[in-house]
């Protein structure tokens, strides 16, 4: 068996119709990138049809797995367990309603293989009301962070991000966060490590066909409630001159 060069994590939580789809999305680029790879889907434990859709993809695509949370355990631990259950030298994740297109996993890849040890999404969004709000929330928040703890990164939260496997390794098993601010708390560990992180532009349109699971107001409160309690256990913020 050749050895996996790449480990895509999926996490997955109601993801309704247009999932399957979207999958396909991912395998059809994935053909292309001349590489040994595997999906493994994180399943945290959907109300809808998600995990029936996955066991039935197990069973048409052969270099994927899958686990299958017991209970709802939130995006960033459904990220760490797809780390550890990784066994390819870059490992990353993205977020499968492909509001980043899956179109950009090969210029990740070649991030990591140039010498970095993390490569992030920075998002550029499309002109709309919605976008528009999005952005804007996007970019407080990212100065409060900034100004709490020295991140100097442009874009913390965007689900997109790639790693060299035997790096992110050991941060991710420091990493206590198990919701969506997890993001936040991995690129700090990151940087307060050393590792060589490079951020990649893309573009960020919004899918009408799917309903988010970002719920904008009471998801930032949650980032606050988050960023003030990691303030407190982390003490100083971090000293970056640059990347």
């Amino acid at each position: 068996m050749s050895s996996v060069e790449l480990s895509l994590i999926l996490p997955c939580y109601n993801e309704g119709p247009t999932f399957e789809k979207s999958v396909w999305q991912v395998v059809s680029i994935l053909k292309k990138i001349k590489r040994n790879w595997e999906i493994i889907f994180v399943e945290d434990k959907s109300t809808d049809e998600t995990k029936k859709t996955i066991a039935k993809l197990l069973g048409q695509m052969k270099n994927s797995r899958a686990i299958f949370h017991e209970k709802n355990e939130g995006r960033g631990k459904s990220v760490v367990d797809g780390i550890l259950a990784s066994r390819g030298e870059i490992c990353g994740f993205i977020d499968v309603d492909l509001e980043v297109s899956a179109d950009y996993i090969s210029l990740f890849i070649k991030e990591i293989e140039n010498g970095y040890d993390m490569a992030i999404a920075r998002r550029f969004y499309e002109i709309s009301l919605s976008s528009i709000v999005r952005a804007l929330f996007s970019k407080v928040y990212l100065l409060i962070v900034q100004i709490l703890l020295g991140i100097p990164l442009r874009d913390t939260e965007a689900g997109y991000k790639f790693f060299r496997r035997l790096k992110v390794l050991q941060i991710a098993k420091r990493s206590k966060n198990r919701g969506w601010f997890w993001d936040t708390e991995i690129c700090f560990l990151a940087l307060k490590n050393n590792l060589r992180i490079s951020e990649v532009p893309v573009i960020f349109k919004r899918r009408k066909d799917k309903e988010s699971t970002v719920r904008l107001i009471p998801d930032t409160i949650d980032y606050m409630r988050n960023l003030i309690r990691f303030k407190s256990q982390t003490g100083n913020k971090l000293k970056i001159s640059k990347l």
